[in-house]
This record gives C-alpha cells, sequence and structure tokens, in this order.
C-alpha cells in the first residue's frame, strides 16, 4: 500500500510540475504576442502620413539646428 501512495503523489506532483510549466511558458507566449503587436502598431504609427502640426515642428527643430550650427562654426546670424 505504501508503494501505492508514493507513486500517486508522484504522479500527482508531476502533474502539478506539468500545470505549473505549461502556465508560465502560455504566460511567455502571450507576453511575447503583446509585444509584436506593439512593435507591428508602432511601425504602422511612424509609417502614417504626419499631420500639418508636426511638420510645423519638424521645420522648428531643423531651423534651430541650423541656428545652432552656425553657432558652433562661429558665424554670425
Amino acid at each position: 500500500m505504501n508503494d501505492v501512495m508514493f507513486w500517486l503523489i508522484m504522479a500527482a506532483a508531476g502533474l502539478a510540475g506539468l500545470l505549473i510549466a505549461t502556465q508560465a511558458a502560455l504566460a511567455g507566449w502571450r507576453g511575447w504576442l503583446e509585444l509584436k503587436r506593439a512593435e507591428l502598431g508602432a511601425a504602422r504609427d511612424a509609417a502614417a502620413p504626419p499631420t500639418p502640426g508636426s511638420r510645423i515642428e519638424l521645420a522648428d527643430l531643423k531651423e534651430r539646428v541650423r541656428k545652432l550650427e552656425a553657432i558652433a562654426a562661429g558665424v554670425d546670424l
């Protein structure tokens, strides 16, 4: 009887371990899928045409960079 109980306990422990490993793998898989969805969403957003407001901001930043380069080169504006 003692030998049977040992094997039942070992089988239950094995199943519990398998369940824990399966849950961990499933959580990792879902996290990886969410990461890929976020990457695809970011790529889709980056490929979208810029809005008029962002073009103005970009032009302003380019002007600032041009002025800073002129200052670094020692050119008076």
